[in-house]
């Protein structure tokens, strides 16, 4: 027994992704080529990705938002854990790299569940509740620049259901929030919000060493 979570050493780690279910082929392959770009390290986890598919199915979601697709890993796991009717607005600011992830969403025939928006996350949000989607998304998931989660959280709040989860990426950051000589503005949004979000009374909270760190906050 352990009364804290366990330093997952690499053989632990490789034990680890050795008894979770084998990523599907069309998964696999879209993890591969993103592992040869330089800023491959901003993919998400193996295990995460697989976490998040299972809350996708336990709480039943129809309705999802995402703020940060890169090439379109944790898009597609989702989009594939949806009900043949569900629908996924997936944020992003760049069409090179989420090019990439249109071919497998189209391969894996869940392309009809997403809907892109290539422009900054923070307009796209404003849009959507300009056009009555307040209160309405079931899972919201943020990835993407860490000096504007603040804001993403602000209005993933107000886009939120009632029993909504919002599910933040990042938030442990490589341990460097935890090293207070480290002041760089990402570092310091993260600390910032971080913080904010412990005593936020709009939500229940559970920060988890998943990844590079998942904060899941559930809207009261």
């Amino acid at each position: 027994m352990s009364a804290r979570t366990l330093n997952l050493t690499e053989p632990l780690y490789d034990y680890l992704l050795s008894i979770n279910r084998p990523l599907p082929n069309i998964l696999q392959r879209l993890r591969d080529e993103t592992l040869q770009l330089p800023n491959a390290m901003m993919q998400i986890s193996v295990e995460q990705g697989a976490f998040m598919s299972l809350l996708i199915k336990l709480m039943g979601v129809r309705k999802v938002l995402e703020v940060g697709v890169f090439t379109g890993y944790s898009t597609l796991i989702v989009a594939m854990a949806l009900p043949e009717d569900g629908s996924l607005v997936a944020c992003d600011v760049s069409d090179e790299w989420t090019s990439i992830g249109k071919k497998y969403w189209k391969e894996a025939q869940v392309e009809h569940k997403i809907d892109l928006r290539i422009a900054p996350a923070l307009q796209t949000l404003e849009a959507l509740l300009k056009d009555g989607h307040a209160e309405s998304f079931d899972f919201i998931f943020i990835d993407a620049d860490k000096p504007n989660y603040d804001g993403y959280y602000e209005h993933a709040l107000k886009l939120l259901r009632i029993n909504g989860l919002i599910a933040i990426d990042n938030t442990l950051w490589s341990g460097q929030v935890a090293d207070v000589s480290i002041q760089d503005e990402s570092t310091v949004a993260l600390r910032i919000l971080n913080a904010k979000l412990r005593d936020d009374t709009r939500i229940d909270l559970s920060v988890l060493p998943v990844g590079d760190g998942l904060t899941l906050a559930l809207k009261r």
